[in-house]
C-alpha cells in the first residue's frame, strides 16, 4: 500500500523551461511547439500540459502533449506539444480517444 501512496505523492520539481522551437500553423489554429524542460523526475502528460498553460497564460484545455522524450539518466526532458486557440479548435482537430471496453466480471 505504501508503494501506491508513493506514486500519487510525486515531488516534480521544474527546473528550467525553455521554447526550442516554435512553428505557426494557421490552417489548423494552433502553434506547434519544442520545449525543454529540467526537473528531478518524468512529467507526466497532465502535469506537462499544466506547464505549458501556466508559462504561456492559456486554457489548459487548449493543450495538447503529443511526446515527452526522454533520456536514461538525464534530468533534461523534450515536450513536443500543439497549443490551440480554443479548446472547441482542439476538439476539431486532434483524433478522439476510444472508450475501453469494460468487461463484465461473470465472464472470461
Amino acid at each position: 500500500m505504501q508503494l501506491k501512496q508513493d506514486k500519487l505523492n510525486r515531488n516534480f520539481k521544474l527546473e528550467d523551461f525553455n521554447i526550442l522551437e516554435e512553428k505557426a500553423n494557421p490552417l489548423l489554429k494552433r502553434r506547434e511547439l519544442k520545449i525543454s524542460i529540467v526537473s528531478n523526475i518524468a512529467p507526466k502528460i497532465q502535469e506537462a500540459a499544466t506547464i505549458i498553460a501556466d508559462k504561456l497564460s492559456i486554457p489548459l484545455e487548449a493543450v495538447k502533449i503529443r511526446k515527452i522524450q526522454g533520456r536514461f539518466g538525464s534530468n533534461n526532458f523534450i515536450i513536443l506539444s500543439n497549443v490551440y486557440l480554443s479548446k472547441e479548435d482542439k476538439d476539431k482537430i486532434e483524433p478522439k480517444q476510444k472508450a475501453k471496453k469494460v468487461k463484465p466480471e461473470g465472464k472470461k
